[in-house]
């Protein structure tokens, strides 16, 4: 089987998602897409016309989001008109699936180049009604066949399910604030370090303006002290009826698990910032990159998926690690650093735990509560950003890996090179 292997890595600044606040609220997700779309194709001088397929991930795909996101950006971004894409989406994880997807046409052969990616503009999809942004299945008001498969796999908020396996697996308000305060303070360094600028590219307007060149989201200002001032996000939330019947977030929880009296330690200072933002990742053949004269920079070593309970939603990132390193047949000892997402800090808490990791190995220059969550970019930016950061020290494997909606994770290992493994 053929190795894939990635070429380069791109990404947008990421903007407050909020419409009148974020920097990137006005633009088209077309465009934060093509944007990164033609970086890749400029900074490689890449003959579009050889480009397989465009694979991108979006989560929510309605109103400016849907139409198949990658063909149309490719289309914007100049590509040839040959150049073919798609769009898909895994909730949270899709950026990941993206690539992985990619690497898979690669290494079957059946495709030499691929470029993957996502965008999520949530400053748009904060918008749109709570019935088209639910998150897995809907409420069981919202109809009767959903109501049957709640009956078998309640789901719930992703919030009340991270204060629920927080309670579960007993950590501690000040665990979790910890986890939001370091996230802070690597983001602010690697920020003042430029340890991002390598894959970040500024988006502009029609007129090449700057709309955005620099994260929008961070706060280094943040201090435990602040943390702990902070009044729970999902109080209210889980106790709301939300029918007749008087179903709530909570109840769903404890319909499957009765006896968790679940006590709310996640806001805003330590779950993922909502945020704008889109990025890409180039993946080629050997051959390919050989006869157009691209260097590597990393191995596509492997790839997994992994289903965990879709009541909890959150717990599938640590199944899914293992069975990535099995695949690859290697240990936690191999992997020189770790990306899990932030979406909530009791999913990165947990998942350093129940692997026994080492924090200096694990979401080195912050993660998604610093820098912000774009939905269906996230993974793309971290394979992104790992690529960098193994460059940067010199390492040789990174483990990138993340919980989707529904109760899953994708999981991928890259391997960074300096020329093409046999």
């Amino acid at each position: 089987m053929a190795e894939a292997y990635i070429i380069d890595a791109v990404r947008t600044p990421r903007g407050i998602g909020k419409q009148g606040k974020g920097s990137l609220a006005h633009m088209h997700p077309q465009h934060l897409a093509a944007t990164c779309l033609k970086a890749i194709k400029d900074r490689n001088d890449l003959d579009t016309s050889t480009v397989d397929d465009v694979i991108w991930s979006v989560s929510t795909q309605d109103g400016m989001q849907a139409g198949d996101l990658g063909r149309m950006a490719a289309l914007d971004a100049g590509y040839d008109v040959t150049s073919s894409g798609t769009t898909l989406d895994r909730f949270c994880g899709g950026g990941i699936t993206s690539v992985a997807l990619a690497a898979a046409q690669v290494m079957s052969g059946m495709e030499d180049c691929v470029v993957a990616g996502g965008t999520e503009m949530m400053s748009l999809t904060a918008q749109m009604s709570k019935d088209k942004m639910a998150a897995g299945l809907k409420p069981p008001m919202m109809g009767s066949y959903n109501e049957r498969l709640m009956r078998t796999h309640p789901q719930s908020h992703q919030g009340v399910c991270g204060d629920a396996i927080a309670t579960m697996e007993g950590f501690s308000r000040e665990e979790l604030d910890e986890v939001g305060y370091r996230s802070q303070q690597r983001a602010a360094k690697a920020i003042e370090e430029g340890r991002f600028d390598k894959s970040l590219v500024p988006v502009t307007d029609d007129d090449g303006n700057v709309v955005l060149d620099k994260e929008e989201f961070p706060r280094p200002q943040t201090t435990m002290e602040g943390l702990g001032e902070l009044e729970p996000a999902f109080t209210k939330i889980a106790n709301v009826p939300l029918d007749k019947a008087g179903t709530t977030f909570s109840g769903l929880i404890n319909a499957k698990y009765p006896d968790v009296d679940i006590k709310h330690f996640h806001h805003a200072g330590n779950s993922s910032g909502v945020v704008d933002g889109a990025a890409a990742v180039l993946v080629a053949s050997k051959d390919y990159a050989q006869k157009h004269g691209l260097k590597p920079r990393a191995r596509i070593a492997a790839t997994a998926n992994m289903g965990d309970d879709p009541t909890l939603m959150l717990n599938a990132p640590v199944p899914a690690a293992k069975k990535v390193l099995s695949k690859a047949g290697l240990t936690t000892d191999d992997i020189d650093l770790y990306e899990i997402n932030e979406a909530f800090a009791v999913v990165a808490a947990k998942f350093v735990r129940d692997l026994d990791l080492d924090w200096d190995k694990v979401n080195v220059n912050g993660g998604s509560i610093a820098l912000g969550h774009p939905i269906g970019a996230t993974g793309s930016i971290l394979i992104g950003t790992m690529v960098d950061e193994l460059e940067r020290q010199g390492k040789r494997y990174g483990l990138v890996t993340m919980c989707a909606a529904g109760g899953m994770a994708p999981a991928i290992i890259v391997e960074r090179v300096d020329d093409f493994v046999d």
